[in-house]
């Protein structure tokens, strides 16, 4: 196994004050083939957008989501937005997102001047219930986003059925569901297009990075025109529309071509990890563990739990006791409807009921067994 590079752990400024056995949510898996090849990338003076890492780390990508097609982007907003600028979403329009997801997929539809319609979710998945989708529809709606909410598919063929009845495109925020499957089909490939986030706590990391997968090759070369300030390939700086720099560097993509040779490796031990949660947090009370459903492979980028009575402490009481025992740890997204530029006076009660409860705990590929058994046994302690 490679050397392990010293490492920060994710989002922590106050590192210095901690434990030296505290446990953080999340920390990137790095080695020495990350660093050579990003020396490598260096050394060749191919620093910024051009260079062999991006065009390999995008080919690599999307034959391991199954699909034909990959365009690298600066990070994955960046990608959500390109995707929906290229299906041609704009003013007037309406794009289906689930309530319960993090900001970026409704500000991305906004950033079109289109609307975000708000959807209830699955209390059990997590997901985007395609009930609610058929409740939705309007003369306006044009796509609808199913989120891999924290690991596990949403119901794509119950989606991809209505979609296709009613003609709306299917952009698929997969930012948290790398290698996730429904049925034999990988996140990535069960849509038009499907946005990817590679940010620190991702199951694969460039540091900031994005790509968009598609089976559409006319669609995969309005994306890499767009991201490049709408420049076709053919005649340099001339710009027939408006444009974005949404590139990813080479610099980023060496370190995605490095992670790649060990995806299967952390997805396996991410899975594993879940294993040992699920075994240790058995039986108590209160505590729901994250389900996967028949037919699909969760792969559990954040092992998530939900807390409620009788478990004697609050979702919001069991995080300060958490971090009192050097155990780090994440509350659930608030749901995008309770949000100020998003704020409805009927948030979808699904979303919001999850959300309150909601707990995402250390999920890093890097976590010992030892460390899991800790955090549960912190969770038995308090148990009582």
């Amino acid at each position: 196994m490679p050397t392990q590079l010293p490492l920060l752990p994710y989002l922590e400024a106050e590192t210095s004050q901690r434990p030296a056995d505290f446990i953080p949510v999340y920390t990137p898996w790095l080695g020495d083939r990350e660093a050579e090849y990003v020396l490598e990338a260096v050394q060749s003076g191919w620093i910024s957008s051009l260079g062999k890492y991006v065009v390999q780390f995008e080919e690599e990508f999307s034959r391991f989501c199954g699909a034909k097609c990959g365009v690298a982007t600066s990070n994955g907003t960046t990608a959500l937005h390109l995707a929906m600028h290229a299906l041609g979403i704009g003013p007037g329009d309406e794009v289906i997102v689930p309530a319960l997801s993090f900001v970026a997929s409704a500000n991305t539809v906004v950033y079109t001047g289109a609307k975000p319609v708000f959807a209830d979710v699955d209390m059990e998945t997590w997901a985007l219930l395609p009930e609610e989708v058929e409740r939705l529809l309007s003369p306006r709606t044009k796509a609808v986003m199913p989120v891999h909410l924290y690991g596990h598919p949403a119901p794509m063929g119950e989606i991809r059925a209505i979609a296709e009845a009613h003609h709306l495109w299917i952009v698929e925020d997969a930012a948290e569901a790398h290698g996730a499957c429904a049925g034999d089909r990988r996140t990535g490939n069960l849509g038009h297009v499907a946005a990817f986030s590679f940010f620190a706590n991702k199951i694969i990391t460039t540091g900031e990075g994005g790509l968009l997968t598609t089976n559409d090759e006319a669609l995969a070369a309005r994306l890499r025109m767009l991201r490049d300030h709408a420049m076709p390939p053919e005649k340099r700086y001339w710009h027939e529309e408006i444009g974005f720099n949404y590139r990813m560097t080479n610099l980023q993509a060496a370190v995605g071509v490095a992670q790649m040779a060990r995806i299967d490796e952390f997805i396996a031990r991410k899975r594993r990890i879940a294993e040992l949660y699920a075994e240790g947090l058995a039986g108590l009370p209160g505590i729901t563990l994250p389900v996967e459903k028949p037919g699909y492979t969760n792969v559990f980028w954040m092992y998530s739990v939900l807390i409620d009575a009788p478990f004697p402490l609050t979702r919001d009481e069991v995080i300060p006791a958490l971090r009192q025992r050097g155990i780090d740890s994440r509350p659930f997204f608030h749901p995008l409807d309770t949000l100020p530029p998003y704020l409805s006076e009927t948030p979808q009660p699904q979303a919001l009921a999850l959300s309150r409860t909601g707990l995402n705990l250390p999920s890093s590929p890097r976590l010992s067994d030892e460390q899991v058994d800790r955090i549960c046994q912190a969770f038995r302690d308090l148990a009582g």
